[in-house]
């Protein structure tokens, strides 16, 4: 009874390890990520994007920098349907192996990237390579690794369980801009711009050596191992295309939701706030690292309580609370921005991370439950990633677009506050299934009942 009553405790040293891994691995996927981003708000646009245009416009080198932000977020759902394939027919901890590496790998190599100086118009090209592989990788990894945390988990703590691999995102985060803030105040700007910035990228090889040894070390997941011993004709042959045939109403929900919740979070962790205070505002990009590392505290801080709030007044709760939250921040946001001031600055990041927090730590628990068994690897990957797609991406850019074309932030508050109303709605419509079993005999899941069916049929 103590698996029931106690989560993590002496007497489930498995549950521990995974907790583990899916926090340790998925806060090094997103420091990767992550480091990516903040560089391009600092130093990519004038090292290899503004000689690509041939401009001296610094405003059209960072849109074309922050369109490489986004540019890997349309290979998410690729990363997404390949290892929602594997997760589903071969396994969930090979998929969490695989995408780490190849985010590693890959993050590596952009701090190797000779600059437009040195290799013209092909470092550019190699940089958006390795970006397109970094998306790849995000698109695979989190579906693997919410799925082993909440499908380890004792039914009436899946929203703790599933809150380790969401607060690797704002974990993953809060190193990234600790490191590069690190690095920045340790160099001059000479130093940082000619090779201070590839040291974060560097230093990934060996946080990603330690992320491997830990996610070797876990089991599979329990639902899959059952699904695993089932007999042949009752697996799914394509797991993508059965998802999407009974399963696209919960695909198009959650991605709602999380378009939502990327579109802001993105304001912080995409670099825009970075951009907008250190390009337009004139700030010390030092002094704004520093609140960014701050709110990505708070953040990760809120992302916990949130799920495990989920936990007691179920998921879609605590999704329209923080959406609400977003809603109602949409304009402050900026109004404290546009002051100037780096401390009013953090603090209206620190604010508008709590609404953050609040629609981010309950997904992997939620997600899990919108989906059957036979097809949620899939199902919770392309939600995830074509969620990131469409609210994501582009935010950055979108927001630099905005500022420059009518000027003034009420334009991007405006963007933010629609795609939180947008996001309350998607939530407010999805069938909540807080503590409802996951195994593949659950039939009250969208779309699970249609899915038996058509597989029984095809066996006849």
């Amino acid at each position: 009874m103590a698996h029931d009553t106690t989560v993590l405790s002496t007497h489930r040293r498995e549950d521990r390890r995974v907790a583990l891994a899916t926090l340790v691995g998925t806060s090094i996927e997103w420091y990767d990520f992550f480091i990516y981003a903040n560089t391009a708000a600092l130093v990519l646009a004038p090292l290899y994007f503004d000689p690509f245009l041939h401009s001296a416009d610094d405003v059209a080198g960072r849109i074309l920098s922050f369109a490489t932000v986004g540019v890997s977020f349309l290979f998410r759902p690729l990363g997404a349907i390949v290892a929602g394939h594997l997760g589903d027919r071969v396994g969930r901890k090979a998929m969490l192996v695989g995408t780490l590496m190849l985010m590693g790998l890959s993050t590596a190599l952009i701090g190797l990237v000779p600059t437009y100086a040195q290799l013209g118009v092909t470092a550019p090209i190699l940089l958006v390579v390795l970006r397109v592989l970094q998306g790849f990788s995000a698109g695979g990894e989190w579906g693997g690794a919410a799925l082993m945390a909440v499908e380890h988990a004792p039914a009436r703590r899946r929203g703790l369980f599933g809150g380790f691999p969401q607060i690797g995102v704002p974990l993953g985060m809060l190193i990234a801009t600790a490191v590069l803030a690190v690095v920045a105040a340790t160099t001059t700007d000479a130093q940082f711009l000619a090779w201070g910035w590839r040291v974060p990228f560097l230093v990934s090889i060996l946080l990603v050596a330690v992320g491997l040894v830990i996610r070797l070390g876990v089991s599979e997941s329990p639902v899959f191992k059952e699904l695993s011993e089932a007999a042949e004709h009752e697996k799914v042959k394509l797991p993508v295309v059965e998802v999407l045939r009974y399963c696209w109403p919960a695909i198009v929900l959650g991605m709602l939701t999380f378009a939502a919740n990327s579109a802001n979070g993105y304001m912080i962790t995409g670099g825009y706030i970075l951009s907008y205070s250190t390009s337009t505002l004139g700030l010390g990009r030092t002094s704004i690292l520093g609140m960014v590392t701050i709110a990505a505290a708070v953040w990760g801080v809120t992302t916990m309580l949130g799920a495990v709030w989920s936990d007691r007044i179920g998921r879609a709760n605590v999704y329209k609370v923080g959406f609400l939250w977003m809603l109602a921040w949409a304009f402050p946001l900026f109004w404290i921005i546009d002051t100037a001031d780096p401390t009013r600055i953090g603090l209206s990041m620190m604010v508008l991370a709590v609404g953050l927090g609040l629609t981010y730590g309950p997904q992997a628990a939620l997600f899990a439950e919108m989906f059957p068994a036979k097809v949620r690897y899939s199902g919770a990957a392309l939600a995830y990633a074509f969620g990131a797609v469409l609210g994501g991406a582009f935010s950055p850019m979108i927001g630099t677009w905005l500022q420059a074309t009518f000027h003034t932030s009420a334009a991007v508050s405006t963007y933010l506050a629609t795609l939180s109303l947008v996001g309350l709605l998607a939530s407010s419509l999805i069938k909540d299934r807080t503590g409802r079993p996951l195994d593949a005999s659950a039939t009250d899941i969208p779309g699970a009942a249609r899915l038996d069916a058509a597989l029984a049929k095809a066996t006849r």
